[in-house]
């Protein structure tokens, strides 16, 4: 992880507070730039800094016998990492990966404790937030354990595009295969048909989205209902 020098901030969490309340926090900020596969936290570490991001994305991994991951939900520009800090907790439950190179907000969890004590606006944010993100966490275990594979890696490539912010990003078939809970083959099989459809292209690591509405389509009911959730958050 590396300070940024100058990050523009995009973050919807920040970008909902009033201006004299964001202009207070802002002493407590500071502009980071996540490198991909970087780790945040793990299960039952201190969390020692809350994290807003702006064009990066983070996963969260629930971690099985100290080596099987699987994702259970993930964070872009909409919310922040660092989620049971408002609850009065200041252990991780889960991994935080950056799957999304990009930057992000930063701030020492101390400060932010205080910050959300005083500040009913950041609070009623984060509870939102909060509300949400649950949410998603739920519907995708139900997704993980009904949906086809095809259905799922589609859904989660229109989560993970609508986060960054651009129809090309990296990844790899191991890291799908973690992200989705399946062997390899399995991510290979699920990739190759919905490029067969020309609805993705897919070479060296890297993903590029050709049709979104395609996609869509041949996504599981799931995408939606997680897109909602949280566009509902914002009004």
């Amino acid at each position: 992880m590396q300070v940024a020098s100058r990050t523009r901030i995009a973050n919807n969490m920040l970008a909902a507070l009033p201006r004299a309340q964001y202009q207070r926090m802002l002493g407590g900020l500071e502009s980071v730039a996540l490198i991909f596969g970087d780790v945040l936290y793990e299960p039952g570490e201190r969390i020692q800094h809350v994290y807003f991001p702006s064009d990066s994305l983070i996963s969260l991994l629930t971690v099985v016998e100290g080596h099987l991951a699987l994702e259970v939900g993930m964070v872009g520009r909409e919310g922040m990492i660092g989620v049971p800090l408002a609850l009065g907790m200041d252990v991780s439950p889960v991994r935080a990966l950056v799957q999304g190179a990009g930057a992000a907000m930063r701030m020492k969890s101390a400060r932010f404790c205080k910050e959300i004590r005083k500040n009913r606006q950041l609070q009623h944010e984060v509870n939102r937030y909060t509300s949400t993100l649950m949410a998603q966490i739920t519907q995708t275990a139900a997704c993980n354990r009904f949906h086809v594979v095809e259905a799922r890696l589609a859904r989660w490539l229109l989560m993970t595009r609508d986060r960054v912010g651009s129809d090309e990003f990296r990844l790899t078939h191991e890291f799908l295969g973690h992200m989705l809970g399946v062997r390899r083959v399995g991510v290979t099989k699920a990739a190759r048909a919905l490029q067969k459809r020309k609805l993705i292209n897919y070479s060296r690591g890297k993903i590029r989205v050709l049709d979104r509405r395609g996609l869509e389509a041949a996504c599981c009911s799931c995408y939606e209902l997680i897109k909602d959730m949280h566009d509902g958050a914002r009004v």
